[in-house]
């Protein structure tokens, strides 16, 4: 690529995905901080989105050369947004949310080059389907803890065998697009030729 490529993040499954693809790159999170001032009201799509660029404008103005990725994931059902669970009870009331339904995953991607300041904003979308759980499964599940630290409570790259992806990237349920993302660099990259 000819730039340093940035994460912005500390998530292993990202970091992961990167390295299966082949990227080199470097770790740069970005405060988590940052993300308290986006806005809340605003629409899934919106939310990771501006959450995506309070990642890379936090540390691109921390560095002086470099393509900076940072990227937001959330699950959305019924209109409700679902991000990382705080704690078992709200990891429960996620899963019976999303039980027999269908939702979307959501992750926003910003690319940040410094020292130009060029950026560009995308956000994916992949529909999946929910089995119902009962409540020896919900309950064989959150003692797992395979739900810490995941949007929307689950990790599809878990293996679950009760949830289905219906339309879209699998990556991008894991936590960025990899189908896009060499897309997106290479059309940053040549319009800073």
């Amino acid at each position: 690529m000819g730039q340093p490529l940035i994460l912005a993040s500390q998530s292993p499954r990202r970091q992961e995905l990167l390295r299966e693809a082949g990227y080199l790159f470097e770790i740069f999170p970005a405060d988590p901080s940052v993300e308290e001032g986006v806005c809340s009201s605003c629409s899934p799509a919106e939310y990771v989105v501006q959450a995506a660029y309070s990642k890379a404008r936090s540390v691109a103005m921390q560095l002086d050369a470099g393509i900076i990725l940072a990227a937001d994931t959330i699950a959305e059902c019924g209109g409700q947004k679902l991000g990382k669970p705080a704690d078992r009870e709200q990891a429960a009331m996620m899963l019976r949310l999303m039980a027999g339904r269908r939702h979307r995953v959501l992750t926003g991607v910003t690319l940040w080059h410094r020292p130009s300041d060029q950026k560009c904003c995308h956000v994916e979308q992949t529909l999946l389907e929910m089995d119902p759980i009962d409540d020896e499964m919900l309950a064989d599940y959150l003692e797992s803890e395979a739900w810490v630290d995941k949007a929307g409570a689950f990790g599809y790259q878990d293996g679950l065998d009760w949830v289905h992806l219906v339309e879209g990237s699998e990556t991008n349920v894991v936590g960025l697009p990899m189908e896009r993302l060499e897309g997106w660099l290479t059309e940053m990259t040549d319009s800073l030729k």
